[in-house]
């Protein structure tokens, strides 16, 4: 089944598109309904839906207000509005479809098509992903070994906040505001780590353990513990918004 939430201000246009996916849509379960912008944030964040029904105009704040304050993102967005001129924005916010009320029943079965087609790629990828995990053996060492003058130093995973990538060489950041410059590529520090790390830009390996912020804004980008801003690149931003929300 594919969760949804419906939120709109007029009761009435939650209760017939309501109808309308429970007529039409089997595979659809309404988990809630909100009238309240306030209450729909706090429902989609606890709530963790698949999918959102969302109407643009309603009073407090409109609908894409209430998608900045979100802290969940990772659904499939449906807009729903009697106006047409609020199209390309919804599809900047990587909206499935955008549909004109009165909802057309076709105009809905196609929308929720998109979404269950998303569905089932996610879930094809995520399987996919455990195939592949079980082949892989599991990294073996908690620490990273790195060379610096002549020896050896061990370290701590939990000790490094993030590593960046300098053409050849790798800069070690770690949580005393300390850095090491290494000579090895990024790409063989991340085959050290452990599930704690994640490349979130082709020149960052970030300790998830250190993010304090995610900002969709100007980036998107992570602010970590100390206060550095490090940039997502866009082909890592959903994987990394499953990962935290998980």
């Amino acid at each position: 089944m594919i969760r949804a939430i419906i939120i709109d201000d007029e009761f009435n246009a939650v209760k017939n598109l309501k109808w309308e996916i429970e007529s039409f849509c089997s595979d659809i379960e309404i988990c809630d309904t909100f009238t309240n912008p306030l209450e729909a944030i706090s429902g989609i964040n606890y709530l963790k839906p698949d999918c959102v029904f969302l109407d643009i105009e309603m009073p407090e704040m409109d609908g894409f207000q209430l998608l900045e304050r979100l802290t969940f993102r990772d659904f499939d967005l449906i807009i729903t509005s009697a106006y047409d001129n609020y199209a390309i924005k919804a599809f900047k916010e990587h909206a499935v479809d955008y549909l004109l009320k009165p909802i057309d029943s076709e105009d809905l079965l196609k929308a929720v098509n998109r979404v269950r087609q998303n569905q089932e790629g996610n879930t094809l990828g995520n399987q996919l992903k455990n195939i592949i995990k079980s082949y892989i053996p599991e990294k073996k060492f908690a620490r990273l070994a790195m060379p610096v003058l002549g020896k050896t130093i061990f370290v701590d995973f939990k000790d490094i906040i993030y590593c960046k990538s300098e053409g050849s060489y790798t800069e070690i950041h770690f949580n005393e505001d300390s850095m090491e410059l290494l000579s090895k590529k990024l790409k063989e520090i991340e085959a050290q780590t452990d599930d704690s790390f994640f490349r979130v830009h082709n020149s960052y390996l970030v300790n998830l353990h250190y993010v304090k912020e995610y900002v969709k804004n100007d980036g998107p980008y992570l602010v970590l513990s100390n206060g550095v801003s490090i940039p997502v690149s866009r082909a890592k931003k959903n994987e990394l918004l499953q990962i935290l929300n998980s």
